[in-house]
């Protein structure tokens, strides 16, 4: 499965590494060296998939990734890290980032990452233009909706109005395979095969990152879910 790339990386010889490896497994790579041209490429469009390096001269990646966001662009993002934190995952997450890869990688695993990205918005792309089956249109719990014909996410104030909550496709997809499977266990192979398309690897905190922030999200008092309860030694289970 070739795609087109965007590789917004600052350090030559890791852009340089990292298109001809891509370039070897069949996809054609656009290298942008700072963060304001990768942007502008972005918006022309015509790219299957986005690696986002953070740390960019002239505007960062979170930025990047926030504005392209707020501006409707809906293309899969892949954000290229140094910063190992907890936090600074999660903030690229609710900034719409569709995944992350912590600094130094395995080729191998961006490469299943690229793979499965594309799998999803392919997958997503034919959904919407096929007719739907007769499905469950949404599910309620606590003070949060969530819509399943609109992909959307909506939550209560005290006052009865609603707020929509700004999730990720991944953090959405995530909710919605919990709730659709509630009151099971799941482990994390199994939520990165279904949700994300790819096997484990030992390193990965994926599914923790993800997890954290829609706790933030959803949960009334995210230090102690309610909702999306962990299991300890075993994984995740929906408890709405």
């Amino acid at each position: 499965m070739s795609a087109r790339v965007l590789l917004v990386e600052d350090e030559p010889s890791l852009a340089r590494t990292l298109s001809d490896r891509l370039a070897a497994e069949g996809h054609d790579v656009v290298i942008a060296a700072d963060g304001p041209s990768g942007e502008r490429s972005a918006r022309d469009g015509g790219f299957d998939v986005v690696l986002l390096d953070v740390n960019l001269p002239g505007k960062n990646g979170f930025d990047v990734c926030r504005d392209l966001r707020r501006d409707g662009i809906d293309i899969p993002i892949l954000m290229l890290t140094a910063r190992n934190e907890l936090v600074d995952r999660v903030v690229g997450l609710k900034l719409g980032a569709d995944d992350y890869l912590a600094k130094p990688f395995e080729t191998l695993e961006l490469l299943a990452r690229i793979e499965a990205l594309m799998r999803r918005s392919r997958d997503g792309a034919q959904a919407s233009a096929s007719p739907r089956e007769p499905t469950l249109h949404g599910y309620r719990f606590g003070n949060v909706r969530v819509d399943f014909d609109r992909a959307q996410v909506w939550r209560s104030g005290e006052d009865g109005a609603e707020t929509e909550v700004a999730c990720s496709a991944l953090e959405y997809r995530l909710l919605r395979f919990l709730i659709e499977h509630r009151g099971e266990v799941h482990d994390r192979d199994r939520l990165l095969d279904e949700v994300w398309g790819y096997d484990a690897t030992p390193t990965t905190r994926t599914v923790d990152v993800h997890v954290s922030s829609l706790r933030q999200k959803i949960e009334p008092n995210p230090g102690r879910p309610e909702f999306i309860v962990t299991v300890h030694g075993l994984g995740y289970r929906f408890d709405g």
